[in-house]
């Protein structure tokens, strides 16, 4: 645990000490290494937990997480090159501080065994995120951005602290390992369904749920390329990871509690389909297809069974990448057009052909097709769910769908069409990005060889 967490710390005075010569340089690379080191998490095992110290632990649940969550790093650096061009010298080593300082929080939030580190570190992952959105933001809008950010998250985590120091003392601990063996204490009281009910919540925001999910947008649109591919691929994810680790741990929650989560998730994955096709906004639109996603995931963590836990699971990781590509692809349009509006970024095929490409193969991942881990997720999920009960099918149905439609008008929209008239000469694509997009898109191809690594099921 400590061989990735210490080379993570000391990235930071890596990018204080580097030349300025060789500041990218040193970052991105450092980072590349910590990144495939932390691929040796993936590799099944028999044991409950690997790794194991005093504090954090490695399960099936956790790695893949880790493994993504560190091998996004040295691609935000290599995304964010680009627009912080401009930027004096010491602004850029702040600006890679913050991206580091964040990498620890996130690891430990996700390889924790105990309950108030993984509290206090799923919390502080928020102040980082909200500099790079508050100071590196592209329009003005960023901090009231940065505010919804900020207090959809506070209002909604303090239920959670407070169901942690309530369960801590009904059972007097707060170990993952303790907690696993002690008997669940089958109360119908008020307090029961109210620490419940408090503890999914904090989740439900963050994974976002429908209804609760206005902070993302906003937040997306407003961050700079490495906010929204942290958002995107890591910060959503501890929600539906919190989901499934706390659904184990509770009580058994009364079944009614489960549903209006379940309707909300449901609903919100064919709303915010619908929305997508509304959309003139592309760092927006991908925003809401995010959200549609994670809807999925939420549905399946509520019905707790094994198929809709690895489903979630690898729809978790596939997302990640996806979504991250996604943004990384609207960027490179942005920093060509300086618009994100999709009427005045059409026809860009045929003056970047390869950029083309990349796109036709960001959005098919997108839509779930065939060879790809997405479409395993989707089925998988749609499957526990229509066992669960047949009426889901009709959601998830419509919300595919949905899904496949507003993808290919973004690819049309972007790609196909007239160029506008005012892009005159534009900047070629360069080798930065197109390493950033075989990055993001090898990892994706190379899962669906051997999805078990991904499924969160021990093997």
């Amino acid at each position: 645990m400590l061989k990735i967490i210490l080379p993570t710390i000391m990235l930071l005075p890596t990018a204080l000490l580097s030349p300025p010569k060789f500041l990218w340089a040193n970052t991105t690379s450092h980072s590349l290494l910590i990144a495939s080191i932390s691929l040796q998490w993936l590799v099944p095992t028999y044991y409950p937990y690997k790794n194991l110290t005093q504090w954090t632990g490695i399960d099936q649940t956790s790695s893949p997480l880790l493994a993504l969550s560190c091998w996004l790093l040295p691609l935000m650096m290599i995304a964010s090159q680009n627009h912080l061009q401009p930027e004096p010298l010491a602004r850029k080593r702040i600006f890679i501080l913050t991206l580091i300082t964040i990498q620890p929080f996130i690891i430990l939030a996700f390889s924790t065994t105990e309950l108030m580190l993984f509290y206090i570190s799923f919390e502080a992952t928020l102040i980082p995120t909200l500099i790079l959105i508050t100071r590196w933001g592209n329009q003005p809008e960023r901090l009231s951005a940065g505010i919804y950010l900020l207090f959809y998250t506070l209002i909604s985590s303090l239920p959670l602290l407070i169901a942690i120091l309530h369960l801590h003392t009904q059972t007097g601990t707060l170990h993952f390992t303790i907690l696993h063996l002690t008997h669940p204490i089958l109360t119908t009281s008020w307090s029961s369904l109210l620490s419940s009910l408090a503890l999914l919540t904090a989740f439900m925001v963050k994974a976002p749920l429908y209804g609760l999910h206005l902070w993302l947008p906003k937040a997306h649109v407003e961050a700079p390329i490495a906010g929204s591919m942290l958002l995107a691929a890591l910060l959503l994810k501890l929600g539906g990871y919190g989901i499934m680790r706390f659904t184990m741990l509770m009580t058994p929650t009364p079944n009614d509690l489960h549903y209006p989560f379940l309707t909300l998730a449901l609903w919100g994955a064919l709303m915010t389909s619908s929305i997508c096709l509304r959309q003139t906004d592309l760092k927006s639109l991908i925003a809401y297809s995010s959200v549609s996603h994670m809807g999925l995931v939420i549905a399946a963590t509520m019905i707790q069974t094994h198929w809709s836990f690895s489903g979630a699971m690898i729809l978790m990781i596939s997302h990640g990448l996806t979504s991250s590509m996604l943004f990384c692809l609207a960027n490179t349009n942005y920093e060509r057009t300086h618009s994100r509006i999709l009427l005045l970024t059409r026809g860009l095929q045929p003056l970047l052909p390869l950029m083309a490409t990349w796109w036709l193969l960001a959005n098919l991942t997108n839509m779930a097709l065939p060879p790809t881990t997405n479409l395993m997720a989707e089925l998988t999920i749609m499957i526990a769910l229509f066992n669960w009960s047949t009426f889901t099918i009709i959601l998830t149905g419509m919300a595919t769908l949905l899904t496949a439609s507003y993808t290919l008008f973004m690819l049309l929209m972007t790609q196909r069409g007239m160029l506008p008239a005012h892009i005159t000469s534009i900047q070629n694509s360069n080798t930065r990005e197109h390493l950033l997009m075989i990055l993001h898109i090898t990892p994706l191809l190379l899962l669906i060889l051997k999805p078990e690594l991904i499924s969160g099921i021990p093997s």
